[in-house]
């Protein structure tokens, strides 16, 4: 795989049963190259693969969140067709023929669709802008008011003054949306009650929503009649909610604890008139909300099915809702489950492994072939498992994927590549980042170390602190590890060349490179991307970053010694591996000051530096930027690296 094949990739998505469990409507996704935009459109299966897949829908840009009628005579989804402006717009399509209805003429994208359970209805979530933002000039256009820490987010934008709420509009275009909720909240996560009266949704609505991290299940009539109702106990957080077709529960994703992370997410069921949650999957001591969001639990009779993270897999497992048996295994093996559905106790999925693109299956039955050519025209490299050990004799999971037209005998040289969160984990999916460096030529190392997902919580909160005796804090163990993995590799594989090691990473990743740089020599070339390096300027300057408070142990000012101290600018004068800075203008996640930081000090030692910015693009720039700018990032990484690790 070269740089410009990000013109190439495609994938499923997003898959939907058919009540009768027989039909799935999916998302295939695509980039024109010629437009050098991603595309989308809805696609037809069977699910017993007795007829091949045939293509529903054929807008001229992204249709994607197929939702079928209770029915099954229609599908409704979110469409761009037709609308100069970007946002999308539900659309209610017959699906044995017949034209598409549009329902809404929105100033934002609708998400999270919903049928109410008679087919009369469809819930959803959108942002609602400001008046103010009807004045296009922004030299006239009124200044910004806040009153909340949640003001902005990355890769949406400003919230403060558009925030999100609950949606309802007639299937049959009758009339125009009913806006349920409002106020300075942000709302999500609709779904109906069996009788079709209420929606529970997801919501933080005490007084101090803002700075407390907590969120709750709120329910609220359909009608629009009365105000929302909260069902739980704001001791922890909940991120989605699932009412039951069948019973007066609910199903929940929540989080434990208030400024206490990482905890694992559960799954959990509560009243669907209040009470305490019950939670089904601590037995599990694994996260059972994948990084990124894939959809919410669905039911299934009296059980529930939800994806989990394990140890760089992401399976599906199903739990009873009265909670007497551990949760069951439905879909294990060395890979990565990115959607699926369920009616009836018949399943279907999409997933990738380390060499296949996402895929749609019944089963063992793989329905699709949509990621097939790109596979067979390219040399695509396993990734092989491996364990490490790390300084205290912690094993460490540890992958390592070869070059392309890998020889016997010969050495290559090898990058460390480290991941974000930290609360995350890499997996055995296809990532395009380790094909393009395979196809040029080198070796790739990539671990879970301690505060990585997928393991149990204990794993990873060991790297929470350093105040208030919390842990060892960020650099230390994880540190180690990562280290104990490149040392192990060197040990193991003959290929790879201990004279010739670059390390890179984003986010907490480009943390960790900044980190290690400051530490240690080991490397000859190094890349630090869309990094948080000052730890006290990230507090004030991002998104979310003052609520690491959770992680580190304290706010900033009631310990400012650790904030700095755990800060890799604070070390950043010790760093002698050339290193290239590379950031977005428009992160809002890790703010380009930390960049810029970086650079200066760098600069100002005299130190070999190189500071690349990329305008437009938000932290998701590597994932879901500009297809173009996607594909100039990787030229930049493969001369960067080039240029010291091939001389």
């Amino acid at each position: 795989m070269v740089p410009e094949d990000v013109f190439a990739l495609t994938g499923v998505a997003d898959p939907r049963l058919h009540p009768d469990g027989n039909r799935i409507a999916y998302v295939v996704w695509w980039i024109d190259e010629e437009d050098r935009e991603y595309r989308s459109a809805i696609w037809l299966a069977a699910r017993d693969g007795s007829s091949p897949p045939r293509r529903l829908t054929a807008g001229e840009k992204r249709d994607s969140q197929p939702r079928w009628s209770p029915d099954g005579t229609k599908l409704a989804f979110v469409s761009s067709r037709g609308e100069e402006k970007s946002s999308g717009q539900i659309y209610v399509l017959p699906v044995d023929g017949g034209e598409a209805q549009k329902l809404t003429d929105l100033k934002e994208d609708p998400a999270e669709l919903v049928w109410s359970p008679d087919g009369t209805r469809i819930a959803f979530m959108a942002r609602v802008r400001d008046e103010a933002y009807d004045e296009e000039d922004d030299r006239k256009r009124a200044p910004r008011r806040f009153r909340r820490l949640s003001y902005k987010l990355d890769n949406i934008g400003w919230t403060g003054d558009r925030r999100q709420h609950l949606f309802v509009v007639a299937a049959d275009g009758s009339g125009e949306p009913r806006q349920l909720t409002d106020g300075d909240f942000e709302d999500g996560s609709p779904s109906w009650s069996p009788d079709g009266s209420q929606l529970a949704f997801v919501s933080a609505r005490d007084e101090d929503w803002d700075v407390t991290t907590v969120s709750d299940a709120y329910v609220v009539a359909s009608d629009g009649s009365g105000e929302p109702r909260k069902i739980t106990g704001s001791e922890g957080s909940v991120d989605a909610v699932v009412w039951s077709p069948n019973s007066p529960e609910i199903a929940v994703v929540y989080t434990a604890g208030v400024f206490d992370f990482p905890r694992h997410a559960q799954i959990g069921i509560v009243p669907a008139t209040g009470g305490e949650i019950r939670l089904l999957t601590t037995s599990l001591d694994r996260n059972c909300s994948p990084f990124p969001s894939i959809r919410s639990p669905a039911w299934d009779g009296d059980r529930v099915v939800f994806l989990v993270e394990e140890a760089g897999n992401v399976h599906m497992y199903a739990v009873a809702a009265e909670g007497s048996a551990r949760p069951e295994l439905l879909l294990r093996g060395e890979q990565v489950v990115t959607g699926f559905d369920v009616v009836d106790g018949r399943f279907v999925h999409s997933a990738a492994t380390s060499t296949t693109l996402p895929e749609l299956y019944a089963g063992e039955e793989r329905l699709t072939e949509v990621g097939a050519p790109f596979a067979e025209a390219r040399e695509l490299v396993r990734a092989e498992r491996f364990s490490a050990s790390s300084a205290d004799g912690s094993e460490v999971d540890c992958w390592i994927v070869k070059p392309a037209g890998y020889q016997a005998g010969t050495k290559y040289p090898t990058l460390l590549s480290i991941h974000g969160g930290p609360f995350t984990q890499y997996t055995t999916g296809f990532f395009d980042e380790f094909q393009v460096y395979a196809g040029a030529g080198y070796a790739v190392v990539y671990a879970n170390p301690r505060g990585s997902s997928g393991y149990s919580e204990d794993w990873g909160r060991a790297i929470r602190g350093p105040s208030n005796g919390q842990g060892p804090g960020w650099g230390t163990v994880d540190y180690e590890d990562l280290m104990g993995a490149v040392e192990t590799a060197i040990e193991r594989f003959d290929f790879v060349d201990p004279q010739r090691l670059g390390v890179l990473g984003g986010s907490y990743g480009g943390y960790m490179t900044s980190w290690i740089v400051g530490h240690t020599n080991r490397f000859k070339a190094a890349c630090s991307e869309r990094a948080v390096n000052n730890l006290v300027s990230a507090y004030g300057s991002s998104d979310v970053f003052w609520a690491f408070a959770g992680t580190l142990g304290s706010f900033l000012y009631d310990d400012f010694d650790a904030w700095v101290e755990r800060s890799p600018s604070r070390y950043a004068r010790n760093i002698e591996t050339p290193l290239l800075v590379m950031h977005s203008e428009n992160d809002l996640r890790c703010s380009i000051e930390q960049a810029e930081h970086l650079f200066i000090t760098l600069r100002l030692a005299g130190k070999e530096v190189e500071f690349v910015r990329f305008p437009v693009e938000s932290h998701e720039l590597s994932r879901s930027g500009s297809p173009t700018h996607r594909v100039q990032r990787f030229e930049i990484l493969l001369e960067w690296f080039d240029r010291h690790l091939k001389p």
